[in-house]
């Protein structure tokens, strides 16, 4: 039997699921022992202020959430709004000053569900020269599965950029050429991102990695919600063992969906391997899950755009965090 919640999360969220693209900002440090837990990797500095500031957390840390509309009756409303909240979450990348270099590379009209089945995204995506895509391709490496419009990693690639490299993989071209486009006039050297099936192309981009893989996100991931359709979901057991094999020792898995049905699937997927994956209840030296072992708060420092179009809808998040530790 389904768990009720999910059935009324698939309900209403049947409805209002349009996508956001996706977006965040600091990222867990991986552990440096097996027995150990990650923590936030946060500069307080930089956390604080963009606290105080923006006001925007929607947690019980200091910040407070915006006041949410019905979905039924304000929609458009809610979009706007939140349109304007990306904007300012994400408004020291400057953005908007690339809009008119580029027009077409502004707002971009794309389709929100795609058929990663199709075979049209069958192919393989090249291998790049490793070498030639980052200033340093022997640091830690973050793979972000579906990075949507790429803010999240250019907000990290921005903020940590000696720490690590990170690349963006997304299978709607559009986003990825814009991206790109962000990535070259911000001048950065620490993130790529590449038009790319990850349930065809992961295991081959990662292997191939010079440095370490330490970190896979998947965040609000296409919830294709009818059964008949569950099998495009992108994380499916093939990708869960690509990760299980390519990610280091101690790294991190952190998954997170306003979907219940979905967040679930990936539980149950990452739990179904107790031998390679440990759930992680404790960041830092405080416990952070209640007591169905969700994560409580973003631990990320900053919220992805499909969690501020969701949280402004009264949704609630629902993430997990993996460690490997075989």
């Amino acid at each position: 039997m389904k768990h009720p919640e999910a059935i009324a999360s698939r309900v209403m969220l049947g409805v209002r699921w349009s996508g956001c693209g996706l977006c965040a900002a600091h990222v867990l440090r991986w552990p440096t022992t097996a027995t150990s837990s990650p923590s936030p990797l946060l500069d307080p500095t930089t956390f604080h202020l963009r606290r105080l500031f923006l006001n925007l957390s929607g947690d019980s840390s200091g910040g407070r959430s915006w006041p949410c509309c019905p979905v039924t009756n304000e929609v458009s409303s809610v979009a706007a709004r939140s349109t304007e909240v990306i904007e300012m979450e994400y408004a020291d990348l400057n953005l908007k000053d690339f809009y008119g270099v580029n027009p077409q590379l502004g707002h971009l009209r794309i389709r929100q569900h795609v058929n990663p089945l199709s075979s049209s995204f069958s192919a393989p995506a090249e291998i790049p020269d490793w070498k030639e895509v980052f200033r340093d391709a022997t640091l830690p490496l973050m793979v972000d599965i579906g990075s949507g419009s790429g803010r999240f990693l250019l907000w990290l690639a921005k903020n940590c950029p000696e720490t690590r490299n990170y690349l963006g993989l997304e299978i709607r071209q559009k986003l990825v050429q814009r991206s790109q486009f962000w990535v070259k006039e911000l001048r950065l050297k620490n993130i790529h991102f590449m038009f790319a099936n990850a349930m065809v192309s992961f295991e081959s981009l990662v292997a191939s990695y010079p440095g370490p893989l330490t970190l896979v996100s998947i965040l609000c991931p296409d919830p294709h919600f009818k059964k008949k359709h569950h099998k495009r979901r992108v994380l499916q057991e093939p990708l869960v063992n690509s990760i299980a094999e390519n990610l280091s020792r101690g790294g991190t898995v952190f998954v997170q969906s306003d979907v219940l049905e979905v967040a679930l699937d990936m539980r149950n997927q990452f739990d179904d391997r107790p031998d390679i994956f440990s759930h992680v209840n404790v960041i830092g030296d405080k416990p952070s899950c209640d007591s169905q072992g969700w994560v409580l708060h973003n631990p990320m420092g900053i919220r992805t755009e499909r969690e501020i179009h969701a949280k402004l809808e009264g949704a609630r998040i629902y993430r997990r965090i993996y460690e490997k530790v075989k």
